[in-house]
């Protein structure tokens, strides 16, 4: 295995990783933040930390995927700039029907509220999965074996649904 780069110093194969993935990686982000603004400095994150690392170019696109979900699932979980973000967008936002503007963000609001909530392997899988990574992949992504994939994301799905019920009955 090889070392990382030092100091300074950029990966030989950054750039075609890097025009071969961005969008993929900037897309996984913005399925979890619904922000693509939010979604652009996840994917910033992510090559950053690719460019340190010794991951070979040949695992990059699954390792970019994965490594996209969980900073966006940590960025979720920290809450910060989602609260910002939709303070901001309560203030600017004059839309043509702002009863259903309100409505969709409160919706996505929850379902992200929620997702943050679950166990963090069950929402990288439910997350993983429904962005279009196979049941192999997933399993590869977060160390589980292929045939537990289905399981984990059922229950992550159960897990949701209940965490969305709850928090509706509270309403």
């Amino acid at each position: 295995m090889s070392s990382p780069p030092a100091r300074g110093d950029v990966r030989a194969d950054l750039e075609p990783v890097f025009r071969a993935d961005y969008a993929r990686v900037v897309a996984a982000a913005a399925r979890v933040l619904g922000s693509p603004d939010d979604a652009e400095d996840v994917a910033q994150e992510v090559f950053l930390a690719f460019s340190r690392s010794v991951v070979p170019a040949a695992e990059a696109p699954r390792w970019l995927h994965v490594a996209a979900v969980h900073t966006a699932l940590n960025v979720l979980r920290s809450g910060r700039r989602r609260a910002s973000r939709e303070h901001a967008a309560r203030e600017d936002d004059v839309a043509p029907d702002v009863a259903d503007a309100v409505v969709v963000l409160d919706e996505r609001g929850r379902v992200r509220a929620a997702l943050a909530k679950l166990p963090h392997k069950q929402a990288a899988a439910l997350v993983l999965r429904h962005s279009g990574l196979s049941y192999a992949d997933v399993a590869a992504a977060l160390d589980l074996s292929p045939g537990s994939v289905g399981t984990t994301v059922r229950r992550a799905e159960s897990a949701l649904r209940k965490e969305l019920n709850a928090h509706a009955s509270s309403d």
